[in-house]
């Protein structure tokens, strides 16, 4: 009798929908493809900041959330509310760019701030690893705290940007354009960076300062310069994704909306190889689709973030160091 008790509520709560998931694959594919490439912006930010200073910013989500503000408040002064405004091309690419401007210049100052205000005075006084990562957290919080001391707890009205309007089918499934944009968009910034790493000479004192901070001061490099442009850089790509998070996600500008995507792009980093700008590019896409795939196999969006976690738990069971597995000192060019 408790067998099958324990049975019966297994099955209640837990159950395989694979004709969702086969009827569902290509939405599910489309929509996973265009979280991936926020994901992976936000997980650049992540990964740079590990591979020179073996830190995990978990204030990076704050960064994030506030390039969100940032294009939300930009975008409002421009004259966007709920519904999509009748432009042409050329006006509506503009007022795009602005506000790309206004989401990575705003996350970009935050992370330089963060960096000079929490992390610079630990460094300065020689601070074990664990103080970094109890302040990276307070910082987090007390970002939230502030935004909803300002803002209150209720999101900003919805801002629409882009027409909903579908480019081409595959199938029944429609492909829109925000959603060509934001993935077109940020594959052009993860091959950027990573050739910026790669083949500039900053990138070098970048990979230098990774590899041997020590010696990269011996030989000029300015080790402080380059944490900066590292923060620098991460703030860049994560007010770019905040950009995108809003043409996803008209109304996703909330005080703590960045927590959890912030910590799914942290995860994207861990499964790609964290250090690895390739491996958070990778596996930001990975994520997205996984956790799609198990919404709809699962029958349940909450299921979403479950599954994305317990396939990264198997993933570093079996490759600790994640899917690539370099460190940002290894890149050659």
């Amino acid at each position: 009798m408790l067998h099958e008790l324990a049975t019966a509520s297994s099955e209640s709560w837990i159950s395989f929908n694979w004709d969702s998931l086969f009827s569902n694959f290509l939405p599910a594919t489309r929509d996973g493809i265009t979280y991936g490439g926020i994901y992976a912006l936000v997980a650049v930010g992540y990964t740079l900041v590990y591979g020179v200073l073996n830190l995990i910013n978990f204030a990076h989500s704050e960064v994030f959330i506030s390039g969100a503000y940032a294009v939300v408040f930009t975008l409002t002064g421009l004259g966007f509310d709920g519904n999509s405004p009748n432009l042409g091309t050329i006006p509506l690419i503009g007022d795009l760019l602005v506000a790309l401007l206004a989401g990575a210049v705003t996350s970009a100052v935050v992370a330089v701030l963060v960096e000079r205000i929490a992390y610079r005075p630990l460094r300065a006084r020689g601070a074990p690893r664990l103080a970094f990562l109890i302040t990276a957290i307070g910082v987090s919080f007390a970002i939230q705290y502030l935004i909803f001391l300002w803002r209150g707890s209720v999101a900003e009205p919805s801002v629409r940007m882009v027409p909903v309007k579908a480019i081409f089918q595959i199938g029944d499934t429609l492909i829109f354009l925000n959603q060509i944009i934001i993935v077109v968009a940020a594959l052009a910034m993860m091959i950027a960076v990573d050739q910026f790493v790669r083949r500039t000479r900053t990138g070098r004192g970048i990979r230098a300062v990774a590899q041997d901070p020590d010696t990269a001061t011996l030989m000029g490099v300015s080790t402080e310069r380059i944490i900066v442009l590292t923060f620098a850089i991460g703030g860049l790509l994560a007010g770019a994704a905040g950009l995108f998070y809003i043409m996803q996600v008209p109304s996703g500008a909330i005080y703590n909306g960045g927590f959890v995507l912030g910590i799914k792009a942290f995860a994207a980093a861990v499964l790609g190889g964290i250090g690895n700008i390739r491996g958070a590019l990778l596996g930001g896409f990975l994520l997205g689709l996984i956790g799609n795939y198990g919404q709809y196999l699962l029958g349940d969006a909450q299921w979403n973030d479950v599954v994305c976690f317990v396939v990264l738990l198997l993933v570093l069971m079996v490759r600790p160091e994640g899917i690539l597995g370099s460190s940002l000192a290894k890149v050659r060019a």
